[in-house]
């Protein structure tokens, strides 16, 4: 996937342009578009996706935005920045028309009914064709000189023809369904357009900067990384920055999913498009508009929907054989009963019509990209990053997952969860020694320590001097008396830790945690022992991941073998794979495809990153923030959750499930009117009805990928 936001608000990359096109209201507009553009000299590849109405080309030389939009303006459409897409600037005209056209129709028929007179009825009905005809009419023009086939071609020749056989009420019907259905279509449509657009509306436009000793509101993209922003209580934030004054809460749910909260204080980060909630910020800037955490969601987002699903590539092979099928199927229909059995030409050939209406592959092509796109949205919504509609799809095909231990099943900080004072030593006073040496140390497990102290209300004290022993602890010298911290190792050379002392630190070490040893030159003073949390999430959310299916659960860390079997059995991991180095994790996941084939890999996107890419699915965790991460990873968890994860395998399953349902839908419906066009029990109206009515029908259940 390329990277380029700097530039994202142009659309433009390297060798590449990326525009919206305008007045898109179905899919074969977007097919007659996309094959225009990608034949035109001098460009590689182009590629629209109808329901975000994006088109990016890539150029085999320099990129030629005008000849792009020249071209697309020969289509029938004009373009925008992807930023200012406007697929509906002709609503009300077409709105107009279609109620004229409703009006005659209706006129038409009243006085059929009363008049039993074509001297009046007719005009009714052909004024009614034309103001509900003329945008079929154009775009099936437009198409014809294009040499390509599409809808209106069809609907075209439908009406035409029954006017030419006198069935005008039919086809002043067919044309006033028609084009109310293309109305509701395209205003369901926009509802999953929107879903991506929400997210840009999330940003504030406007920041206010300090400058020259005052406060200013400048635009967000003329803000400079480095100049300090004030945040007000109940507005978002503009931009990515570092809180320099002030505390608050920030609501992170657009960027991470979360429900709740999080506190913020002095150098915490926060991102752009999440919500202050109470005190007043000074934020520096240190991201600009364009490289902000949000711009880089919306756009990969926007990227994602670019990548058609397997089922996708499943459908549009398969409508691109069904229309010529079916459009030949009502050729020979309306001409072979009439030369080879004398049969009333009339007769077939409006039976021909039917099936030139039910041609039309509409309900199909978009039954599965709408499910896509409101399924990344909805994902997008809750803090999972989907790179594109394969992943999506494909989630809730796996078979095996295999997780990094540390900062994935496990919190990832050690924490002190115990303390014991020997040799009569007070409590507090082992406490406030430890603590006073651990401030000078740099070693892993000092934060711990402090932290712990830190909560009892315990102060480090001032150090005389300070040494650290290299692999095994630390000395200094506390009120004149020297003092040591550190390992079993460090003690056993310093002679001060007695058998006595050993079935303690034996049962620390059996319990799988790390023991730290303090004392003087005389005796041992305390032990504590350090561990790594396991999420409190974590047994419920593998619980729940194998009841979706997934056969095998595998950990793999670099952690010794015994630490390792101790979360492992805690969490009833199938598979424990213990004492690794980064190149070995590639290789457990290249055994394990080997067997299960769908494997999924989750872990931190920085130090799992070879054996998330060598997985079938690379899944990182809490990404918010981290470039490397989103780059790495397949799906981006922004939020460090493992519930995310059910979450998933759930949303992947329920796309999967309304797509088929959508798929059966189309092509049954299509089926169905088939078999009832060729004998002459459907007819033109009821045709129309059916294949617009099946659109809809698909498009409002894949919508329901919007709901939570």
């Amino acid at each position: 996937m390329s990277k380029n936001y700097k530039n994202s608000n142009t659309g433009e990359s390297d060798g590449r342009l990326s525009f919206a096109v305008n007045g898109l209201d179905c899919a074969d507009c977007a097919a007659k578009v996309e094959k225009g553009v990608a034949t035109m000299a001098g460009v590689k590849a182009a590629r629209l996706d109808f329901l975000t109405a994006r088109l990016t080309v890539e150029f085999d030389g320099k990129p030629d935005s005008t000849a792009v939009e020249k071209r697309v303006k020969s289509l029938g459409h004009t373009l925008s920045s992807p930023q200012k897409t406007t697929p509906r600037q002709f609503n009300k005209i077409h709105l107009l028309m279609t109620i004229i056209c409703g009006v005659f129709t209706a006129a038409g028929i009243i006085h059929n009914q009363i008049h039993d007179s074509d001297l009046l009825t007719i005009p009714l009905y052909l004024t009614a064709m034309i103001a509900g005809g003329y945008h079929i009419a154009r775009k099936g023009l437009l198409a014809i000189r294009n040499l390509s086939l599409d809808m209106n071609i069809l609907m075209s020749i439908a009406v035409i023809g029954a006017a030419i056989i006198g069935e005008w009420d039919e086809g002043a019907v067919v044309i006033f369904l028609f084009s109310v259905a293309h109305l509701l279509e395209a205003f369901s449509l926009d509802k999953a357009r929107n879903s991506i657009r929400k997210l840009m509306d999330l940003s504030s436009k406007m920041a206010l900067v300090r400058r020259n000793g005052g406060e200013i509101s400048v635009p967000v993209d003329e803000v400079d990384i480095g100049e300090i922003i004030i945040i007000k209580p109940g507005t978002n934030i503009p931009l990515d920055g570092e809180i320099m004054a002030g505390a608050s809460t920030i609501s992170q749910a657009a960027i991470t999913g979360e429900s709740m909260p999080v506190e913020k204080d002095i150098g915490d980060n926060v991102f752009a498009g999440t919500l202050n909630q109470q005190g007043a910020l000074e934020v520096k800037v240190t991201k600009s508009y364009d490289d902000s955490e949000l711009a880089r969601i919306i756009h990969m987002v926007e990227e994602a929907q670019s990548q058609r699903a397997p089922s996708q590539n499943f459908v549009d092979r398969f409508a691109r054989y069904y229309t010529p099928i079916v459009v030949g199927m009502a050729f020979l229909i309306a001409v072979l009963p009439t030369l080879l059995f004398s049969a009333p030409f009339t007769v077939w050939f409006y039976r021909a019509l039917v099936l030139l209406v039910i041609a039309c592959p509409c309900a199909l092509v978009i039954s599965t990209p709408v499910t896509i796109v409101s399924g990344l949205a909805r994902a997008a919504w809750s803090g999972v990053l989907i790179k594109g509609g394969i992943y999506l799809e494909n989630a809730g095909k796996l078979k095996c997952m295999a997780l990094d231990k540390t900062g994935t099943l496990t919190v990832g900080q050690p924490v002190v969860v115990d303390v014991i004072p020997v040799n009569g030593t007070d409590r507090s006073q082992l406490m406030s020694v430890a603590a006073s040496l651990e401030s000078r140390s740099d070693h892993l497990l000092a934060g711990a320590i402090l932290d712990f102290a830190s909560m009892g209300g315990i102060k480090a004290e001032h150090i005389d001097h300070f040494e650290a022993i290299p692999g095994k602890g630390v000395r200094g010298g506390i009120n004149g008396t020297d003092y040591y911290l550190g390992s079993h190792a460090l003690f056993n050379e310093l002679g001060i830790c007695k058998s006595e002392f050993h079935p303690i630190l034996e049962d620390i070490e059996n319990s799988h945690k790390t023991a730290i040893l303090v004392g003087n030159n005389d005796q041992l003073l305390g032990v504590f022992a350090i561990a790594d949390q396991i999420r409190d999430s974590a047994p419920n959310v593998l619980s729940q991941i194998k009841k979706s299916g997934i056969s095998r659960i595998v950990m793999l860390t670099g952690d010794n073998r015994r630490s390792a079997e101790a979360i492992g059995e805690q969490l009833g991991i199938d598979d424990i794979r213990s004492e690794l180095l980064p190149q070995e994790k590639v290789s457990v996941i290249q055994e394990l495809r080997g067997k299960y084939q769908a494997v999924a890999m989750v872990g931190d996107g920085v130090n799992d990153a070879p054996a998330l890419a060598a997985a079938n699915m690379g899944i990182a965790m809490g990404t918010a923030g981290t470039d490397a991460a989103l780059e790495t990873a397949d799906i981006a968890l922004m939020a460090d959750d493992l519930s995310r994860l059910p979450y998933l395998i759930a949303l992947s399953r329920k796309t999967v499930r309304i797509i088929k349902q959508n798929v059966i839908l189309a092509i049954g419906i299509k089926a169905v009117f088939l078999a009832m066009a060729i004998p002459g029990f459907a007819t033109l109206w009821m045709a129309v009805f059916a294949d617009m009515g099946a659109s809809l029908l698909v498009i409002f259940n894949g919508l329901r990928m919007l709901k939570k």
